[in-house]
């Protein structure tokens, strides 16, 4: 007994602070918005305890996702996060092919790309809001005016305000900041490739495609899988970018997370925990796969 107390309990005492901080503040938490998820409590006199609050279990979620402005919600979510992860694994993935090479100015390149990952989502909103600004002909203004002054009038659209694929507009900012991250990981992974690997398969005849198919490719794989879900459980999170540029009353891009700000706003405790424990459920069935993937990697 006394040499298991002697082993396991500096070791216990040293990281007891951050076990207990981590479980008052992450897991007794959840807990307690999965409890507020299943109650009635939707009102200013219940948030305020002045008004009793009940347990009605799955009724905030069934009436959550048979309502069509929730489901207006989830749709902007799964094309949000489909355009910014497709365009930012694409854009990024390119650069880093092309500047895998030794260019002339690579690494300044580099740097420049990689800044705007230094700049918040609402500082790099607030200038998309003015690029991203609906208003054609005469009165347009940002991208729109761009097109015009370059004889590409028939690229003018109304950005964000379109009704249904409006929020894919939003997904350009959020590429343009992280796609410079994407490609830093893939950079990493390609220079990561022994050169051993590389000479080898020149030596057994293997043409550049047959190499990076067979070679490089299988190798990028951990990076492929980090960049993936970095980057959607950032959109499935996304919510200082959106609301920089739009309003939460915008009907157009919402998405669960303004959502839950909405509810929160009007006292409506209970939709927003409800709303709350879903994104977390979304974020749960992408992270956690990916954790125990990448455990069984560490104890092989």
């Amino acid at each position: 007994m006394r040499s298991r107390v002697r082993r396991y309990g500096p070791p216990l005492l040293l990281i007891s602070p951050s076990l207990v901080l981590v479980g008052v503040f992450v897991y007794v938490l959840i807990a307690r918005n999965l409890w507020t998820s299943m109650t009635d409590n939707h009102t200013a006199a219940q948030a305020n305890g002045r008004k009793d609050v009940s347990f009605v279990f799955l009724e905030n979620y069934v009436a959550l996702f048979k309502s069509p402005q929730f489901q207006h919600s989830l749709w902007n979510l799964v094309l949000f996060t489909a355009v910014f992860l497709v365009g930012a694994m694409i854009v990024g993935f390119v650069w880093a092919w092309l500047l895998e090479r030794p260019l002339p100015g690579g690494r300044v390149f580099q740097t420049v790309y990689l800044f705007p990952m230094a700049i918040s989502f609402v500082a790099s909103g607030v200038v998309w809001r003015w690029l991203l600004n609906s208003n054609q002909g005469d009165s347009a203004t940002g991208l729109n005016r761009l097109f015009q002054m370059v004889g590409l009038d028939v690229l003018e659209n109304p950005w964000w305000n379109q009704v249904t694929f409006g929020i894919a507009a939003i997904a350009i900012p959020a590429i343009w900041q992280l796609s410079g991250y994407v490609m830093a990981l893939f950079l990493a992974g390609f220079r990561g490739v022994p050169d051993d690997l590389r000479e080898a398969a020149r030596m057994d005849g293997a043409s550049s495609l047959q190499m990076y198919r067979h070679v490089i490719f299988p190798q990028l794989t951990p990076v492929l899988m980090s960049a993936i879900v970095i980057i959607a459980h950032m959109s499935l999170k996304s919510f200082d970018l959106i609301m920089s540029i739009s309003k939460p009353a915008n009907y157009q891009t919402k998405v669960p997370a303004v959502d839950m700000y909405v509810f929160k706003s009007s006292f409506d405790y209970a939709n927003a925990a409800a709303v709350g424990t879903v994104l977390l459920a979304f974020i749960a069935i992408l992270i956690v796969p990916y954790l125990i993937q990448q455990h069984r990697e560490r104890t092989r």
